[in-house]
């Protein structure tokens, strides 16, 4: 029998590390990064859309996303779908309430400011986070993960310091309303990691679609070009993101969760500039490179952790 090797944690370090936490940590990264990207085409979609207003946009959405993850709970629980989703209880309720706000906050915004104002102001979301995980959580974060949040911060500014001047006060708030509602509903999922949030999703998605068809009665029908805009943005961009969201809850702090979703402000100007000829600015490429640089070194921090932990670990031998 081989003696175990002695392995002391490095100051700064996660206590709770392994292998197979710092396996699972990467994959929850890659979840959230692929998730980014999807829902980064989000301002594409948004330049294709022909006549929708931000009510009627939440209706189709909100009904796209319903569709899908409710497949999507049908697929895993089955027969059991209902138990589940009564599963999530009080706290899933109020985690699906703050994500609805979000929502609806958050197409208000973008109808009501400039892209540049939302984008900025939702930058604060992984700070909003981590302030609130801290205080109710007692969740701490590491160096590397601090000083990139600062570095990605920072990139937002750049990309939209020509277009902060502009926009209405109404929009600026309602952006700030999106990102508190998001962060407080990321720090609801991380706290009950142990329980499947993912009929909080679909209840949110339902409780969007309702708030937006009350508020259009009558005034439902738009184009079909406009439905299927929505129904590959909430249902196949959204839809799919958010669900990968909520499995990466489960192996992220939740900071770090919402840390990688920066990713989208920084992809979605270059998709637009790509596919409509939308050339964006300088500085919004200065901005976007600090951004996926910020994200790039994150991982692969998080890659070298995993290898070195998975190293020890063999070199520890059986016992």
């Amino acid at each position: 029998m081989a003696p175990r090797e002695e392995v002391t944690t490095p100051a700064g370090a996660d206590t709770q590390s392994d292998a197979p936490d710092n396996r699972a940590r990467l994959f929850g990264m890659s979840l959230i990064i692929f998730s980014s990207v999807m829902i980064s085409f989000g301002g594409l979609i948004s330049r294709n859309i022909e006549d929708a207003d931000a009510w009627q946009l939440n209706i189709y959405r909100g009904a796209s996303t319903l569709l899908v993850t409710g497949l999507v709970l049908i697929f895993r629980y089955r027969t059991r779908v209902i138990p589940k989703i009564r599963q999530i209880g009080r706290a899933g309720f109020v985690g699906a309430c703050f994500l609805t706000v979000a929502g609806v906050a958050f197409m208000q915004s973008i109808t009501s400011t400039t892209i540049a104002n939302s984008l900025f102001t939702l930058s604060a979301i992984p700070f909003i986070t981590a302030a609130l995980a801290w205080i109710f959580l007692r969740e701490p974060l590491k160096r590397i993960t601090v000083i990139t949040m600062v570095v990605a911060a920072a990139g937002i500014g750049v990309m939209q310091m020509e277009g902060l001047g502009g926009g209405s006060l109404y929009g600026n708030a309602m952006a700030l309303l999106t990102a508190i509602g998001f962060s407080t509903y990321a720090v609801i999922i991380r706290r009950n990691r142990n329980v499947d949030m993912l009929p909080a999703l679909v209840t949110s998605s339902l409780m969007l679609c309702t708030i937006a068809l009350a508020m259009r009665i009558g005034d439902w029908s738009i184009s079909w070009w406009d439905i299927l805009m929505c129904f590959i943005w909430g249902g196949v961009l959204s839809g799919a993101g958010s669900v990968m969201f909520v499995a990466a809850s489960r192996l992220l702090v939740a900071a770090e969760l919402t840390f990688f979703m920066l990713l989208e402000f920084a992809l979605g100007p270059i998709w637009v500039w790509l596919f409509v000829n939308e050339v964006p600015s300088q500085w919004g490429l200065i901005g976007g490179a600090l951004i996926m640089g910020a994200v790039l070194v994150r991982t692969l921090v998080q890659v070298r952790d995993a290898q070195k932990v998975a190293k020890r670990g063999r070199l520890a031998g059986p016992i």
